[in-house]
């Protein structure tokens, strides 16, 4: 049996004005409460309860086997920080532009790894359509930069690597050739080459759809 404490909560003073802790015990019979016990149950009140009971149970299964958790914003965020900071004031590298897709991934729970993570399929792309389109002549030219890669990416074996940075006038068509070119043509395509290093085939046309152009339904409810 747990000792029930004598007080709902502890009063503490901070600039001489009193406040009133809560303990975890008192919170969750409380959340408790509402998600089952009171006249009018509460649907958020229910959700919490659920995810703090679920959570609790995880880490008391976590600690009991000493495991730690993957984390799956390490293959982005250590990129992040050693890529910032890179490229000279006044151009962008592709790496920061294609974050957006990276983190639209994560949050869909799905595989982000050195494999999968597509700034390498991107920056070729972009440099044929730079070349191809003359773009130089219309915003400048591109400079070199050295990337690197965290010491566990296989690709780290090979740092520092010169790579092209681009002037950031070109942002603007950057992001027109990536949201409209790359990923609707180019994207899905790359993506089921990497199958084999997902979840399987359905993981991968899961993120190939992600990117695909929506159709646009008139007011019958059809495609056009």
């Amino acid at each position: 049996m747990f000792e029930v404490p004598p007080s709902l909560f502890l009063e503490i003073k901070k600039d001489g004005s009193p406040y009133y802790a809560y303990p975890d015990m008192v919170c969750m019979a409380m959340v408790e409460y509402f998600a089952f016990e009171a006249q009018r149950t509460n649907a958020t009140a229910l959700s919490n309860f659920r995810n703090l009971a679920r959570y609790g149970l995880q880490k008391f299964i976590y600690d009991a086997l000493g495991y730690t958790p993957p984390d799956r914003w390490k293959y982005h965020h250590d990129r992040v920080s050693i890529l910032q900071g890179s490229a000279s004031d006044g151009y962008f590298i592709v790496f920061n532009e294609v974050s957006g897709l990276i983190v639209d991934l994560i949050n869909a729970s799905l595989t982000v790894n050195d494999k999968t993570i597509p700034d390498i399929s991107v920056g070729m792309c972009w440099a044929d359509h730079w070349k191809q389109k003359g773009l130089e002549g219309i915003y400048g030219p591109r400079i070199e930069y050295s990337h690197n890669y965290p010491d566990y990416y296989p690709q780290s074996r090979s740092n520092p690597q010169p790579a092209k940075a681009y002037p950031d006038q070109a942002i603007p068509e950057f992001r027109r050739w990536f949201r409209h070119e790359y990923l609707p043509t180019k994207f899905p395509k790359y993506i089921l080459t990497k199958a084999h290093l997902l979840s399987g085939p359905d993981e991968a046309k899961q993120i190939a759809s992600m990117f695909q152009p929506k159709a646009i339904t008139g007011k019958s409810g059809k495609s056009s």
